[in-house]
């Protein structure tokens, strides 16, 4: 059984979605792979501690309150080499970018091969099921070019712009 609950935050509603313990899943209203690998059953819960610490995280973050990801308990559900990618968002600050050449060569490192391709990477970080708190949103092109956002591209602008990173059009 799992948990749900929405967040109505500046740029949409967000899906929460717990097993009671850990959050597994935070996406737009619409987003590409919404629910995407969930197969229990998920009933509309307000009352779970998990999805309330969420919210409160997300209500400094768009505050600019700068919330670390370490407050909250996650559990993303995917593959390993996606969930390699996530530790990878993981680990990127507030406020910074880091590429998808970047993250290529870090995963390369990290499973000792010699290329990686960037589809493979554009990929697991597109299948993100945490979104804004695994900062998906963080990773752009070469020359800082903005890029595809399972959420839209619109919300990714937002969300750069809210941590004042300065964008390549």
């Amino acid at each position: 059984m799992l948990y749900k609950s929405k967040y109505n935050s500046p740029i949409g509603e967000i899906s929460l979605i717990s097993n009671k313990t850990n959050l597994i899943g935070a996406w737009f209203k619409n987003q590409k792979y919404y629910l995407e690998n969930i197969k229990e059953t998920i009933i509309e819960e307000e009352d779970i501690e998990i999805l309330e610490k969420t919210k409160k995280w997300l209500d400094k973050y768009f505050n600019k309150e700068k919330p670390e990801i370490s407050e909250l308990s996650l559990s993303p559900n995917g593959n390993e080499f996606r969930k390699e990618v996530w530790k990878i968002l993981s680990k990127i600050p507030y406020g910074q970018i880091i590429t998808y050449g970047e993250i290529s060569k870090e995963i390369c490192k990290r499973m000792n091969k010699e290329r990686m391709s960037s589809q493979a990477i554009g990929n697991a970080v597109g299948h993100n099921p945490i979104s804004i708190i695994i900062p998906c949103h963080r990773v752009l092109g070469k020359n800082k070019e903005i890029t595809g956002y399972a959420g839209g591209i619109d919300k990714k602008k937002y969300l750069l712009n809210l941590e004042n990173i300065e964008l390549t059009e």
